[in-house]
C-alpha cells in the first residue's frame, strides 16, 4: 500500500477539525511584544459550544491516526525496498508494463500494416 492516500485523508481531517474549531469560537487572540523578548507573550482563549466541540476533536483525531497510519506505511514501504528492490524506473501514476508483441501466442489480430512488413 501506498502512504499518499493516508496523508490527504489525514491533511483533510486535521484542516475540517480545525475549521470547525475555529469557525465557532467564540473568544479572541491577543499578542503583546516588548523588548526584551523575555517578556512577550501571545494569548490565544478558544471557547467553541456545540456540536462542533464533538465534530471537531472526532476530525482532528482521525487525522491525527490516518498521518500515523500513513507514517507507518511509509516506513514499512521503505523498509520492504532494502529486500525487494526492483530496478525498473516507477512512473506517477504507478507501475506499467506495456504489453509486448511477442507476448500473444494468437497472431491473428495482426494490423493490416503489420502483415504487409513480413511478407
Amino acid at each position: 500500500m501506498r502512504p499518499d492516500r493516508p496523508v490527504i485523508g489525514g491533511v483533510v481531517c486535521l484542516a475540517t477539525g480545525v475549521a470547525l474549531l475555529v469557525a465557532y469560537c467564540h473568544d479572541a487572540s491577543s499578542a503583546n511584544i516588548a523588548y526584551p523578548f523575555s517578556s512577550s507573550a501571545l494569548h490565544v482563549n478558544l471557547t467553541t459550544t456545540g456540536p462542533a466541540v464533538l465534530g471537531g476533536l472526532a476530525f482532528l483525531a482521525l487525522g491525527i491516526l490516518f498521518l500515523a497510519w500513513s507514517l507507518l506505511v511509509a516506513i514499512g514501504s521503505q523498509i520492504s525496498l532494502l529486500f525487494h528492490r526492483d530496478d525498473r524506473p516507477e512512473g506517477i501514476f504507478g507501475r506499467y508494463d506495456a504489453p509486448s508483441f511477442e507476448a500473444y501466442e494468437d497472431q491473428s489480430h495482426i494490423r493490416l500494416a503489420d502483415s504487409k512488413k513480413e511478407g
